[in-house]
C-alpha cells in the first residue's frame, strides 16, 4: 500500500478510534454522536475536549441543565450574546427553557465536529414542531428545521467561550414569523 492511502486510511479512521473512550462516557450519559469528527493534532488531548462539546449537545438535545453545567466552565462567557440573555450559564439554561416553549420535542444533532488546539468548531442540526408559544405567538405544528455553527474554546476540560452562528432566517419563516 502506498504512504499516501496509508495515511488516508488512517485518517478516515480516526474518528472511530479517537471517540471510543468517549462513547464509553457517552454510553453512560447518552451523548449525541456526531456524524463527522475531525482532528487535527494529538487524539488523546481531543478527548476531553470532545466530550465537552458533546455534553454541550447533549443539553440542547434534551435541555437537561446536567449536561450544560458539566460543558461549560465557571466563568463561561458567550461571545456573540443575543440581547437580553444573561451572561454566562444562566444566559443558555434561559434561552432553552424559551425555546423548548415553542418547539417542546427540539431534538439537535451533531452533523460535524472539527477540533483544533484548543478549539472546537460544532455544525448542529436542530429538528422539532412549533407547537407551543413563541413570544406571544402560538404554534400550530409547523416543521422546525434549522442549522447552528459554534466555535468553542476549551480550558481544562470545559468550554470557557463560545462563538456562535444560528440560521435565524429560516426558524423564523418556519415559525411563521417572517415572509418567504
Amino acid at each position: 500500500m502506498r504512504k499516501s492511502t496509508r495515511t488516508a486510511l488512517s485518517a478516515a479512521l480516526l474518528p472511530l478510534a479517537l471517540l471510543a473512550p468517549v462513547q464509553a462516557v457517552e454510553q453512560a450519559e447518552a451523548l449525541p454522536i456526531t456524524k463527522h469528527v475531525a482532528v487535527a493534532g494529538d487524539e488523546a488531548q481531543a478527548r476531553p475536549l470532545i466530550l465537552a462539546a458533546l455534553r454541550y449537545a447533549a443539553f440542547w438535545n434534551t435541555g437537561d441543565e446536567h449536561y450544560a453545567r458539566a460543558a461549560l466552565a465557571a466563568d463561561f462567557t458567550d461571545r456573540t450574546l443575543p440581547k437580553g440573555r444573561p451572561q454566562g450559564l444562566e444566559g443558555p439554561l434561559q434561552a432553552s427553557k424559551g425555546f423548548r416553549k415553542a418547539v417542546p420535542d427540539l431534538s439537535a444533532e451533531v452533523d460535524d465536529l472539527v477540533v483544533a488546539g484548543d478549539r472546537v468548531s460544532v455544525h448542529l442540526h436542530f429538528k422539532g414542531h412549533f407547537t407551543g408559544l413563541f413570544g406571544e405567538v402560538q404554534g400550530k405544528g409547523q416543521v422546525v428545521d434549522f442549522q447552528a455553527f459554534d466555535l468553542y474554546r476549551i480550558q481544562d476540560g470545559r468550554i470557557a467561550d463560545n462563538w456562535h452562528l444560528e440560521d435565524n432566517l429560516t426558524l423564523m419563516q418556519q415559525l411563521g414569523l417572517v415572509q418567504n
